[in-house]
């Protein structure tokens, strides 16, 4: 790979070819037509090396071979993440991460094995220092425009601290990619009252406090949709159960709308009706309109998709690693993680 200087402004993103239910057919495609609509950037494809030539061949692509980058091994969504980690060190996981450990990429994209690519980003590309706990960042839609959770599933059992440590770092994600000034910051819990919530929330509203966050208190469950905050911080026991429960909602709904046009003739009429305008509305919701989720804390770009992601996921996973860069996320966070460090001590 290209180190020279000349290169450092533009991002290095290594996509997983190998990663999710469809590689390496969707990673190969979706980060190719990333790299057609851009060009910005450099892009690298790790895996096995003769199935992604296969897969350029077959849709007609034009990539540089040279940007290839061989990887033998594949962990399967199966496999236990750090005995897997392990034991195929020739894996595209391994090897993508470790290219951006060794700072020849800025950014790895991939929607493998979850876990794999977690521990991965944790142990081989290492954490920022002062963060004791990486964090995901989920998207969700809602009234005011833009409300970001964190954790959604990076670690549980979280203490006061890294509940602190997510405010920061949420706060600096929410104002650099959303564009939003000064993002309100709220403690989800079981009730709006101060007093409300157990011994982890009570602890981590007080850190927060001393902190110059934009610190709005307690939210409930119903203040994500609502828009109350725009950064809202949990233990990654709950926001995991949030964000599962809220990728079932639009299979249920459109489940729903189907039974109701299966009772008669005149009900699909209604539903054909209103097809793109639903279709328009929920577009939102849909996880392929965002990519995949960011691993925040860690010191290097880290995208995890969806086990089934599509063409058009992976392609906005790419496009949302190269705005993280261009936009300096990872130095940002730094630079304030290392500000309100010494806040809980």
């Amino acid at each position: 790979m290209n180190n020279s200087e000349s290169n450092k402004s533009r991002c290095r993103i290594v996509v997983d070819a190998m990663g999710g239910d469809f590689a390496p057919q969707n990673s190969v495609v979706g980060a190719i037509e990333a790299y057609n609509l851009s060009k910005d950037f450099d892009l690298y494809l790790v895996g096995k090396e003769n199935e992604i030539l296969r897969v350029i061949s077959e849709n007609n692509l034009l990539f540089d071979k040279n940007f290839i980058i061989n990887a033998d091994e594949v962990i399967e969504m199966g496999e236990t993440p750090t005995t897997a980690l392990k034991k195929k060190q020739n894996s595209s996981i391994v090897v993508g991460a470790n290219l951006v450990k060794e700072k020849k990429a800025d950014a790895f994209v991939s929607a493998g094995n979850t876990g794999a690519v977690m521990a991965a980003s944790t142990l081989i590309i290492g954490r920022i220092p002062g963060v004791g706990r990486p964090t995901i960042g989920a998207y969700m839609p809602n009234q005011a425009g833009v409300c970001t959770v964190f954790d959604v599933g990076a670690s549980v059992d979280s203490k006061p601290k890294h509940l602190q440590e997510y405010a920061v770092i949420g706060t600096i994600y929410a104002r650099e990619m959303f564009g939003i000034e000064n993002p309100t910051v709220g403690i989800l819990s079981v009730g709006e009252e101060e007093s409300k919530g157990n011994e982890v929330t009570l602890a981590a509203a007080e850190l927060i406090k001393k902190t110059k966050l934009n610190f709005i208190g307690n939210v409930e469950g119903r203040d994500i949709l609502k828009g109350t905050a725009n950064v809202i911080v949990c233990d990654g026991f709950v926001g995991n159960i949030l964000i599962k429960f809220g990728e079932s909602v639009i299979p249920f709904l459109k489940f729903k709308f189907k039974e109701y046009a299966d009772k008669s003739f005149f009900n699909k009429l209604k539903i054909a009706l209103v097809r793109s305008t639903l279709r328009e509305i929920l577009k939102d919701f849909d996880y392929q309109e965002h990519g995949g989720v960011p691993l925040l804390g860690i010191n290097g770009i880290s995208i995890i998709g969806h086990g089934a992601s599509s063409v058009k996921a992976i392609r906005n996973m790419v496009l949302k690693a190269n705005e993280m860069h261009h936009k300096q996320l990872i130095r940002k966070i730094e630079t304030s993680i290392q500000k309100y460090s010494n806040l809980s001590d």
